[in-house]
């Protein structure tokens, strides 16, 4: 698939360059460890002064389409079970331990099992993508990502004919968790879940790794899951468990405060949290004043034209 600046969803992983090519430009502080696996969505190229270039078109590559440094991807994060504000799963998640790591596959499923993570993945094939990343909270980054297609594990774990959904649970340990104390307190682990063909979806991303290195702990360390055309909280980070059903299964945010979140949760401009609008997001950039600025918010997060067809007479208003 050819790069297209009309098109946003097109990131190819060729766009992320060492720190060296980057160092004048944007004085980038995440090193890439050399990315040059094959990409997913095409080819780039750089001009004099170091803009990507559309490869059909020669145009420059549109800013909001440049990934975010390592530093902003690692020190702005929602990883609630280590504190609420942003800062604290860098400052908290070291305590998190990370190997060795399970993970759990049951439910309605021909071959479930626990596997140790690195018989979890060695199977896949391991790729770097770059894909926006938009919170429910109206904050958006653009994240290099390094893993492999949640459908790979789908596949081998072989859900029968009547499993109609995927759960996933992260990790809840309190001792290496320090969860800060809630009103109302939140049910631990937490917990997400997607429709089966979204699942199946080949955007639909296993994460354990950023800018070609090891996932922060901050990140969602040592496995997470990727769904970029959602809000955030649908990504579930440290997982620990999936689970085929037959029946919708329970989420966090749905049913701790099910007036302002729902199940399926697309990135959709026009349909506004109870508390603040959805029409824009503010793209994070440290280097700003404010850290921030703002940019218009793409319906399914810039992918509709992969992922449209699996919401097809459905009322997306309806099922936020």
């Amino acid at each position: 698939m050819i790069i297209r600046t009309a098109k946003p969803s097109d990131i190819p992983s060729s766009e992320i360059t060492s720190e060296s090519a980057w160092i004048n430009r944007r004085k980038f502080l995440g090193a890439s460890a050399g990315i040059g696996a094959a990409s997913l969505f095409g080819m780039s190229r750089l001009d004099a002064a170091g803009a990507r270039l559309d490869p059909e078109s020669g145009d420059p590559i549109p800013q909001e389409l440049e990934p975010n440094t390592w530093e902003e991807i690692t020190s702005y994060n929602n990883f609630y079970e280590f504190g609420t504000g942003k800062s604290d799963p860098a400052r908290r998640a070291h305590t998190l331990v990370t190997a060795p790591w399970t993970i759990r596959v049951d439910g309605l499923c021909n071959n479930p099992g626990e596997y140790q993570l690195e018989d979890f993945i060695k199977p896949s094939t391991i790729e770097d993508r770059v894909y926006r990343f938009r919170c429910v909270e109206a904050w958006a980054m653009v994240i290099p990502w390094r893993g492999f297609p949640l459908v790979d594990v789908i596949n081998r774990a072989e859900p029968n004919s009547s499993a109609r959904y995927v759960a996933f649970e992260t990790l809840w340990d309190p001792e290496q968790m320090p969860e800060r104390m809630w009103r109302p307190r939140i049910d631990w682990p937490y917990r997400e879940g997607l429709r089966l063909d979204e699942a199946l979806h080949p955007l639909a991303f296993m994460v354990n790794g950023l800018y070609g290195k090891e996932l922060p702990n901050q990140n969602g360390a040592p496995l997470r899951l990727i769904v970029p055309w959602k809000y955030g909280f649908k990504s579930i980070k440290s997982i620990v468990r999936m689970t085929f059903t037959e029946d919708e299964p329970p989420t966090t945010w749905a049913t701790q405060t099910p007036s302002e979140y729902g199940f399926y949760s697309n990135v959709n401009p026009d349909v506004k949290h109870p508390r603040w609008s959805q029409a824009r997001e503010k793209r994070i950039e440290s280097g700003r004043l404010l850290g921030y600025r703002w940019q218009e918010t793409h319906f399914l997060n810039g992918y509709a034209e992969e992922v449209a067809h699996l919401y097809e007479g459905m009322d997306l208003e309806k099922h936020f």
